[in-house]
C-alpha cells in the first residue's frame, strides 16, 4: 500500500508539471524506480506510460477547449509524431543510444540559454506561417521528436515547446497546448509497443492515471489562468531540472 500511495503521489505532480510545461516523467519515472528497484526497466518505462498517457490527453483536451489551435497543422503533426515514435523505437533496437545521452544536457543547456537571452521569446502568439507551410513544419516537429521521444525520451514535451514557438512563433501557452496534443500521439506509440510486449503493470497504471489527471486538472487551470508568461517560467525550471538530471546520469553516475 505504500509502495502504491508513493508512486501515485509521483503520478499527481508529474501530471501536475507535464500539463503546464511538459517533464513530469522527471518525477514519475526516478519514483517508479526508486519504488521497484528490482524491477525490468522496460516495465517500468511501459507503466510510466500506461498511467501519464492519460493526464496528458486530459490536459490536451482542456486546452482545446480554451486556446484557439490550429488543427489543420496539428493533426498532420501528431500522426507524424506517432510515426517518428514508432521509428525510434525500433531504431533503439539496433543503435546504442549512449552518445545521445552524453549530448543531451549540452543540448538543453543550448535551449535554456538562448531561453533567457530571449527575453521576448513566446510572450506573444504571432504564428509565422498558415495553411499548408505550417502544418508541413509542425510535422517536420513532430516526426523529429517523435523519433526522438521513441529512441531516447527525456524532455520529449520540453522540446516539443520550445520548437513550437521557436519555429512556428507561438506564444508557451499556445505551445504548450500545441505539445500535450503531439505528445499524447508519441506516449500512445510507446504505450503500445509496451503493451503489445507484455511491459505494462495494469493495476499500478489505473492507480497512476488517476491521480495524474488529477495533477493536469489542477495543472492546467494554472496555466490557463495565469498564460504564456507563467508557462515560460515553468518551462525554465523544468529545462533547468533536466539539464541537472540528465547531466547527473551522463557524467557522475
Amino acid at each position: 500500500m505504500l509502495e502504491l500511495l508513493t508512486v501515485a503521489l509521483a503520478s499527481l505532480m508529474a501530471g501536475f508539471v507535464d500539463a503546464i510545461v511538459g517533464g513530469g516523467g522527471l518525477i514519475l519515472v526516478p519514483a517508479l524506480f526508486s519504488v521497484f528497484p528490482g524491477a525490468a526497466p522496460a516495465t517500468l518505462f511501459g507503466t510510466n506510460k500506461g498511467g501519464a498517457i492519460w493526464g496528458t490527453a486530459w490536459a490536451s483536451l482542456q486546452y482545446a477547449r480554451r486556446v484557439t489551435l490550429p488543427w489543420q497543422a496539428l493533426l498532420p503533426a501528431a500522426g507524424a509524431a506517432l510515426v517518428g515514435s514508432f521509428v525510434g523505437a525500433w531504431a533503439v533496437t539496433l543503435v546504442d543510444p549512449s552518445g545521445l545521452r552524453k549530448a543531451l544536457p549540452l543540448i538543453l543547456l543550448a535551449v535554456l540559454i538562448y531561453t533567457l537571452f530571449k527575453k521576448d521569446l513566446g510572450r506573444e502568439h504571432q504564428p509565422r506561417y498558415r495553411g499548408g507551410r505550417e502544418a508541413l513544419v509542425a510535422s517536420a516537429i513532430g516526426l523529429t521528436i517523435g523519433f526522438y521521444d521513441g529512441f531516447f525520451g527525456p524532455g520529449t514535451g520540453s522540446f516539443f515547446v520550445f520548437l513550437f514557438v521557436r519555429l512556428l512563433g507561438f506564444d508557451f501557452l499556445h505551445a504548450s497546448a500545441s505539445a500535450k496534443l503531439l505528445n499524447t500521439a508519441t506516449n500512445a506509440s510507446a504505450l503500445l509497443l509496451f503493451a503489445l510486449k507484455g511491459h505494462v503493470w495494469w493495476h499500478i497504471a489505473a492507480v497512476m492515471a488517476v491521480t495524474n489527471v488529477l495533477g493536469s486538472l489542477l495543472g492546467t487551470r494554472l496555466a490557463l489562468k495565469h498564460g504564456a508568461g507563467f508557462v515560460r517560467g515553468m518551462f525554465v525550471l523544468v529545462v533547468s531540472a533536466l539539464i541537472l538530471k540528465t547531466g547527473w546520469d551522463a557524467f557522475v553516475r
